[in-house]
């Protein structure tokens, strides 16, 4: 149903240079070893102090960053809403542990949600749990440990925090998705999600929970929330994505002795997917959902099953989303068939959101065929416009 090879509506907000510049990025990130070398030597110029934020935002920011702050990202959406596309402003800065950190997330998370309130093509807000709080207590809290003194008081703000974000969502009617978090401390996550969607998801859909299918348990736990939503009277709304953390997961159950919450191969964790995103969609009345995927075969299947059952594509309570600057082809070719779509925009200062930007690259060298179908793309349109 849906034409992914059509590069002249995947790259239409794209010029030449930025094609050009597109190109060269990603042959560059076709090299594991060059990956690693310029991720050590990015670290160590940062250390001792040299002046390269500007090498690395006129690159690999560039092609994956909307820009430092929430007005800077204004031009990206902007060009994102030409293809009909929407914007998910994501405040993507990692692995900060103090409490004015989580204020500032906080902060920036609420104009976030009121820049979206004031423009139609921002559809979403987004936050991640350890943005607010440190991860240690949410994994005391997910095993059901005792907390201290300082804990407690700790975890009262984290929670204050979330309250904030949420009320605020509730508000102005902007829904906010809750990013997953790693197995061990996803318990905690999923209790807040839980309670949040009672309060407010009783007539529209403004709190979203994520689950990754990557983990053998979790097209079961989707199962199981549906019907705890169908007896509470409230709409279980989630965003379904593959998943983020599966070395880690292995390694950590490896090394403490429990058996890995991963599912065995790639086959296993898209057929859940797949799963889910037919039980979903087969349960609109009482759920929403997005769709997270880079995988064209599940956003035509995504299609075709609301062909199936009679839904509109551009049914409220069905988005497809992509992380920006990467599959364009879905992105865009999915919006161009009617369906929903969106782009997460992550943005924040250069420096901070470096972690993000070290994934994204380590992700395009190691997922198969990432890279190469970028590139595959993006010289299939250079030489269509050059003909």
């Amino acid at each position: 149903m849906i034409d992914f090879s059509n590069t002249e509506t995947a790259f239409k907000m794209k010029t030449k240079i930025d094609l050009l510049q597109s190109k060269l990025l990603f042959s560059t990130l076709s090299s594991p070893k060059v990956v690693r070398v310029l991720k050590s030597l990015t670290l160590a110029a940062l250390t001792i102090r040299l002046p390269i934020k500007g090498i690395v935002k006129a690159t690999v920011f560039r092609q994956f960053c909307g820009g430092e702050s929430v007005e800077e990202c204004t031009p990206q959406i902007n060009r994102l809403s030409t293809g009909n596309v929407g914007a998910i402003l994501d405040y993507s800065v990692e692995g900060k542990a103090q409490e004015a950190d989580f204020n500032r997330t906080l902060a920036t998370t609420i104009e976030t949600l009121q820049y979206a309130k004031a423009h139609d093509n921002v559809p979403f807000g987004v936050f991640k749990p350890t943005g607010l709080g440190s991860i240690d207590i949410y994994e005391k809290v997910s095993l059901d440990q005792p907390l201290n003194t300082q804990e407690k008081q700790a975890w009262d703000h984290t929670l204050d925090r979330w309250k904030k974000i949420i009320e605020k969502a509730a508000e102005l009617e902007v829904p906010i998705m809750i990013d997953a978090e790693e197995s061990w401390i996803q318990p905690a996550v999923d209790h807040l999600v839980i309670q949040y969607m009672n309060k407010f998801n009783r007539k529209i859909p403004i709190v979203y929970n994520t689950a990754q299918l990557y983990r053998h348990d979790r097209f079961s736990q989707l199962e199981k929330a549906l019907e705890q939503a169908k007896d509470n009277g409230y709409i279980y709304a989630v965003k379904i994505v593959r998943g983020a953390y599966m070395e880690k997961e292995r390694n950590r159950a490896k090394a403490l002795g429990y058996p890995s919450p991963i599912q065995p191969n790639k086959a296993a964790t898209d057929l859940d997917y797949n799963n889910a995103l037919k039980l979903t969609l087969k349960n609109l009345q009482h759920m929403a959902v997005v769709i997270g995927t880079h995988n064209e075969e599940s956003i035509q299947l995504a299609a075709t099953l609301l062909k199936e059952t009679n839904l509109t594509l551009d049914h409220p309570g069905v988005y497809v989303a992509q992380l920006f600057g990467m599959s364009d082809h879905i992105s865009f070719n999915a919006s161009n068939a009617g369906l929903n779509t969106a782009k997460y925009l992550p943005f924040g200062p250069v420096r901070d959101v470096l972690p993000y930007l070290f994934r994204r690259a380590e992700e395009n060298t190691s997922v198969e065929g990432q890279t190469g179908r970028e590139l595959k793309l993006i010289q299939e349109e250079l030489a269509r416009r050059n003909s």
